[in-house]
């Protein structure tokens, strides 16, 4: 990519270049074991998995493995992307009539060990692993070992989430307490060690995923979710399989944009894009431009309400709502000069359930995720993303384990004719999304990219793809713009903008029809954490969100990938 000056968009820190591979995650320590696994001759996907498990050590108040993954992988030598689903199911005995029997149907309470769906993490990192790995197992995995058993200090965002868990799931559960001392989220810089979960992360490196699903840690998951009031069996966990799908895509100006298909939500990324194609983009700072950006996004929320589910059982008519011929039909609806009045879905989306005029609003969400990027010297790269849903998901812990339960389940619908309805053995609208981008023609990558955060993640590789492509910025300069977001990923709700140096973007989306809210300081960790690196001649050139506590590193190239 030819990279642009980035004075225009105030940039907090400078991009990170590299001649060899490259990393960037949330937490410093995932940076630096995905960074030794590159230096040990290891793959991207070695790496990825290196710094997911350091992740799932050091930020379980986002991550782990009790909740699912996804990755989109960019193998170099065949010029192809590769999908991986990695989320898991509903508990056979789960059921729109059991929550009806035991009177939840009204109000499932969203921490309810109900809302636990098979964690697919183990299986996830064990596929990738056995596809694009390099490196033994036990190699990838013992930078996390070593944090759990020895300790490591918390980091300020971090601390902060952790206490908030803390006081809102894991004191609630039984045994929360290992994840928590002496009853409270560990301090700012304060050593935490956790040896259940360096127990835990060794039997993976012995035996892979099997313990999670058929082993003695499957017998303490479905035991602990069914102490707590659930109905999840062993049997769950063992039917439980990632899947190998084909990746979805639309060509956006010169490149092509890869999503993972539903479950997950990168469809309305995907719409947006296909729309903006045929709004053409002078500058991607004006705010004439970024108001186009936001109704093409409410247009894609709109679709994807009707469409993100699981597509076993919802056929989701993707060649038709991704086609040229719809963007451009859809982008006609927008008015450069005014917000609309409403956004509705389209007719490839309203087919699907042509007798409901109620499906426009947006699943229930969460928001604590965690996503990271790596490249390797060969010139592959990962994009890889795991979640608890919220924060500690239900926060239930299974006895000796050190990692909590998502709580997935909660996104479910829970009116039988909903697309998105609980049913057995289902699986979710899922918010998490992992993004590339890669030359149109699909041959060579571009970029490795991803925005953490509920229903900000569709907007966030948005909003980061038209840096990259329209602006032509670095990763850092595109992580650092202001962002907006659709509230809860409502595409008729509210527009939340952050706070800026000039203070106009707000007053300008407003002056559009737009009813905005400005939003500062803390706060903005609700317009997501972000990682981006992208390809330049001669290496790579990395970012990571100033919002959060992460950072990007390069390797030194020596032996990067030539294992």
């Amino acid at each position: 990519m030819q990279i642009r000056s980035n004075e225009l968009y105030r940039s907090r820190r400078s991009a990170v270049v590299s001649l060899g591979g490259m990393a960037a995650t949330s937490q410093p320590t995932a940076t630096q074991a995905a960074i030794s696994i590159l230096d040990s001759g290891g793959s991207a996907a070695d790496a990825a998995v290196a710094a997911a498990a350091v992740l799932q050590v050091t930020q379980p108040c986002s991550t782990g493995l009790g909740g699912d993954a996804f990755c989109l992988y960019y193998d170099a030598e065949s010029g192809t992307v590769h999908a991986l689903n990695g989320s898991g199911r509903a508990p056979e005995a789960l059921s729109i009539e059991r929550l009806r029997s035991e009177q939840l149907l009204d109000e499932l309470p969203r921490f309810h060990a109900h809302t636990v769906t098979v964690p697919g993490a183990a299986a996830a990192w064990q596929d990738v692993l056995d596809r694009f790995g390099r490196l033994e197992r036990a190699d990838v995995v013992a930078p996390a070992i070593r944090l759990a058993r020895a300790g490591f200090p918390v980091a300020p965002m971090t601390a902060l989430w952790w206490q908030a868990g803390a006081d809102r799931q894991l004191s609630a559960t039984a045994y929360g307490h290992e994840l928590m001392i002496d009853g409270r989220g560990p301090r700012v810089g304060e050593r935490f060690r956790n040896p259940g979960l360096a127990d835990v992360l060794e039997r993976f490196a012995d035996e892979g995923a099997a313990p999670f699903y058929t082993g003695y840690i499957g017998e303490r998951i479905a035991a602990a979710v069914r102490q707590a009031g659930g109905c999840m069996q062993q049997s769950d966990l063992a039917a439980h399989r990632s899947e190998w799908v084909t990746p979805i895509s639309v060509a956006y100006r010169d490149c092509t944009v890869w999503e993972c298909p539903p479950n997950g939500q990168g469809l309305a990324t995907l719409l947006a894009l296909n729309i903006l194609n045929n709004l053409p983009c002078d500058d991607p700072a004006d705010p004439s431009f970024l108001h186009c950006m936001v109704e093409a996004m409410r247009l894609g929320f709109a679709d994807a309400a009707y469409c993100v589910a699981d597509p076993a059982e919802v056929p989701i008519p993707l060649d038709e709502l991704l086609s040229p011929e719809y963007g451009q039909q859809r982008a006609k609806l927008i008015d450069r000069t005014r917000a609309m009045h409403t956004a509705e879905a389209g007719a490839p989306a309203r087919a699907l359930y042509p007798h409901r005029s109620d499906m426009d609003r947006p699943p229930r969400v969460g928001d604590d995720t965690v996503y990271l990027a790596v490249t390797d010297a060969r010139g592959n790269g990962c994009s890889f993303i795991n979640s608890n849903y919220m924060g500690f998901g239900t926060g239930i812990v299974p006895q000796g384990c050190g990692f909590s339960l998502q709580n997935r389940g909660y996104g479910f619908e829970r009116d039988p004719d909903h697309p998105n309805a609980l049913r057995p053995g289902r699986r979710p609208y899922h918010t998490i999304i992992p993004g590339l981008i890669t030359s149109r023609d699909g041959t060579s990558l571009h970029s490795v990219m991803g925005v953490m955060g509920g229903m900000m993640q569709p907007q966030g590789h948005l909003q980061v793809t038209s840096a990259l492509v329209d602006a032509n910025v670095d990763p850092q300069a595109a992580l650092d713009r202001a962002r907006f977001q659709l509230e809860d990923g409502d595409a008729n709700g509210r527009l939340l903008v952050e706070e800026t140096d000039r203070g106009h973007l707000a007053s300008s989306l407003s002056s559009l029809g737009h009813t905005t809210v400005e939003v500062a300081g803390r706060s903005r960790y609700q317009f997501g954490l972000g990682q981006i690196i992208c390809r330049t001649p001669d290496g790579w050139i990395a970012g990571s969100d100033g919002r959060g506590d992460g950072c990007a590193l390069g390797s030194d190239g020596a032996n990067d990938g030539q294992a």
